[in-house]
């Protein structure tokens, strides 16, 4: 039998993976086409086996358990055993930003997961073929300089010998100046002429110094010499990094290669040779990379990426001195509502007029970051913190006054603002960068629109750290299931149905086995994007039980209420997930009310109306919840959509003895009623209050004089 395995070895290739599949893959597909596979699982590893002398190619994952693929290849671009060979990232990190810092630190190429066979065997053989011909190249190039001096000290060379290198020096692309032991030039090739806008018989005899002239690229400081300098130390000397060549005419140029010296046979330094070649595009490309991977397209301002590396300095240069830097965390306020309005568009542009906002209040020397989305950091250097809370008062003020208009609609934004000080009690970025966010998270407590200076005694930041440790609790919880369900009875006031209606409640369970109330963990879980988590469980938990309720409990004319959380309903994943339980565990939708409060709905107002429009289209109901502590209740009630309105028990508890509370809920419950909604009273805690509510002619009641909350027990169907 025939086998289609090729046995030639084609290349040989190391594979950087920590993943056994995706090396197994990997190394079976380029064997079958002949390439020499080894493999490594961790940057240690790679790095020891680059250093072998076959290696060829590298293919380099990013994620790595010891160190990621970045550091991996500056590291070999760091090394000169290492250094030239092409480096292809393979990684499922496929955002241009991943992309751009692949190349920017010296990736040949990117190739996203999954991949396709053929794009990666290509690719392959691609950049094996380009790194052959670089490397013949370079051979050539040595051959061509041994050549120059072969001809410089054998004067007894014949014509014919000399007449081709002549013709060789003319042809090749890259610039030629050979001097005699003094630096005067000997000879000047054509692309020498056009570099430098001398002619060659200009040149002739003049001081190497007079036509080659090069300055630093950064600094604008000239550059010594290399021929002055192989003619000094009688060895090959090597362009400075960031070379610039200056023209007759002031055109720049970036160059790079080397300078030699130039012996005859007897060992004798008779001259000097320079081969230079222009590299003024690649540098700007690579210039170009190079902030791109540390700034933020869309604003130009410099990305987290660059923000961090200057926060690192400015905490390093704070440790032995008696300097004061301030760093400012902004985050946008009502920004979503101007990208769900208007579109991302305008979205874009509010942060372009925000940033430009924002640098007109600042000094020059301060450092204004987009660190994602509609958040900023603000570096502002040498100045202390009573200071650095003047100017954050200064930008929220212009933030607050800022009108931003898009086709004729106008929209009122402003800017929550933590500040902190960076001082000799820094620690490092993550401890200064986590207290500012935490600053700018007790910004937006205070009602946004506020600047919260931070401090190591500061109460609300005590909390906030308290609600951290609570976020642990909550993700080891929906690790382990360790939460219930409770129910709470709703009292029907003017009907004697027989059917039952309850609210499900949740509870945590403590490390102890001790029953947690919601209190206790539901601002932490939507304050650090838990609740939708919880949400789901919850949903879960009830629908997959739901014919394990005891006989009463599922009448046909039962209903249940579920709570659903502003983050949930502004979800449309959720929403599928939402819709999908119903058939999945053959739940009836007209026995489920959903319930969200009056502040979630209009905070994401139109978001609010679809969900509830499309489960009300199989059968749901909603309830309105808190309704009452809102700021614009009666406008926002007559286009959403719900059932029932539940009024907020800060105005029920109150109804037996206030008359303005009594006044309160009379009103709610007529508009509710002119709009056909039924009306749910909670904190109904005693008989007074109850008869309260009849009078009124309140529908549903709920509360301890009712019934106080039960767990849920499911009955065993075995």
């Amino acid at each position: 039998m025939t086998s289609n395995v090729v046995t030639s070895n084609r290349g040989n290739i190391l594979v950087v993976d920590d993943l056994p599949d995706n090396l197994r893959l990997i190394k079976d597909t380029l064997s079958e086409q002949g390439y020499k596979v080894r493999s490594a699982t961790t940057g240690a590893m790679a790095l020891r086996a680059a250093e072998l002398p076959a290696t060829e190619l590298i293919l380099l994952d990013i994620k790595l358990p010891d160190m990621d693929g970045y550091e991996v290849c500056r590291q070999l671009k760091s090394s000169d055993r290492t250094a030239d060979i092409p480096i292809i990232f393979l990684s499922a990190l496929n955002e241009t930003y991943n992309k751009v810092q692949g190349l920017a630190i010296g990736g040949v190429d990117y190739i996203s997961k999954p991949f396709q066979v053929e794009e990666l065997l290509a690719r392959v053989e691609t950049h094996l073929t380009i790194r052959r011909l670089q490397k013949n190249l370079q051979e050539q190039n040595v051959q061509l300089i041994n050549e120059i001096v072969k001809n410089q000290r054998l004067t007894e060379t014949c014509f014919a010998e000399k007449e081709l290198a002549q013709v060789t020096l003319k042809s090749i692309g890259d610039a030629v100046i050979t001097t005699d032991d003094q630096g005067n030039i000997k000879y000047f090739n054509p692309v020498a002429e056009r570099l430098t806008g001398w002619t060659s018989k200009e040149t002739e005899g003049r001081q190497i110094s007079e036509v080659f002239i090069i300055v630093n690229e950064a600094t604008r400081k000239p550059v010594e010499n290399p021929i002055a300098e192989a003619l000094l130390k009688g060895q090959i000397v090597g362009l400075a990094k960031h070379t610039i060549l200056i023209a007759r005419d002031g055109t720049e140029y970036a160059i790079e290669d080397s300078a030699a010296p130039i012996r005859d046979r007897q060992g004798k330094m008779i001259g000097a040779v320079i081969v230079f070649h222009d590299v003024t595009e690649s540098r700007s490309l690579a210039h170009q990379l190079s902030w791109e991977a540390s700034h933020d397209a869309l604003t130009g301002l410099i990305n987290r990426r660059g923000f961090e590396k200057q926060l690192i300095e400015a905490i390093a240069s704070v440790q032995n001195s008696n300097q004061q830097h301030a760093l400012c965390y902004l985050d946008l306020d009502q920004f979503k509502v101007v990208n769900d309005t208007a579109g991302h568009i305008a979205g874009d542009e509010l942060l372009r007029q925000i940033t430009a906002l924002i640098q007109s209040g600042i000094r020059t020397s301060d450092t204004l970051a987009r660190l994602g989305g509609d958040e900023f950091g603000l570096l502002l250097t040498q100045c202390p913190l009573s200071q650095a809370a003047q100017i954050a008062e200064t930008l929220k003020d212009l933030v607050h006054e800022f009108r931003f208009v898009w086709n004729n609609q106008t929209f009122i934004v402003g800017v929550s603002i933590g500040v902190v000080a960076i001082d000799q009690t820094s620690q490092d970025l993550m401890e200064v960068m986590g207290a500012a966010d935490a600053a700018c998270y007790a910004a937006k407590d205070k009602g946004r629109n506020c600047v919260h200076i931070y401090r190591l005694d500061d109460g609300e930041l005590i909390r906030q750290r308290g609600e951290r440790h609570v976020v642990s609790k909550i993700s080891r919880a929906l690790e382990t299931n360790r939460f219930c369900l409770y129910s709470q009875k709703i009292l029907s006031l003017n009907s004697n149905s027989a059917a039952e209606h309850y609210e499900v409640l949740l509870r945590m369970l403590g490390e102890n086995g001790e029953i947690l109330s919601p209190n206790s963990f539901i601002p932490a879980a939507e304050r650090y994007g838990l609740i939708t988590e919880i949400d789901r469980w919850v949903v879960k938990t009830f629908f997959s039980n739901y014919h394990k309720l005891s006989k009463q409990q599922v009448l046909t004319d039962s209903w249940y209420t579920i709570n659903l959380s502003g983050t949930s309903i502004g979800s449309n994943h959720f929403l599928k997930f939402l819709i999908e339980q119903f058939p999945l565990h053959q739940i009836p939708p007209q026995n489920i009310c959903f319930e969200i409060t009056e502040t979630a709905a209009i905070a994401n107002f139109e978001q609010a109306r679809y969900f509830i429009s499309e489960l009300k289209k199989i059968g749901c109901r909603f309830a309105l919840d808190d309704f009452g502590s809102g700021l614009s209740s009666f406008a926002y009630l007559i286009n959403l959509p719900v059932d029932y309105l539940k009024i907020d028990g800060a105005f029920v508890k109150n109804i037996s003895h206030n008359s303005i509370s009594q006044a309160i809920v009379e009103g709610f419950n007529r508009i509710a009623h002119a709009m056909n909604l039924q009306t749910i009273a909670e904190f109904v805690e005693d008989e007074a209050i109850l008869g309260k509510l009849r009078e009124v002619g309140v529908d549903y009641a709920q509360g301890y004089a009712i019934a106080r909350p039960t767990p849920i027990n499911f009955r065993n169907e075995n």
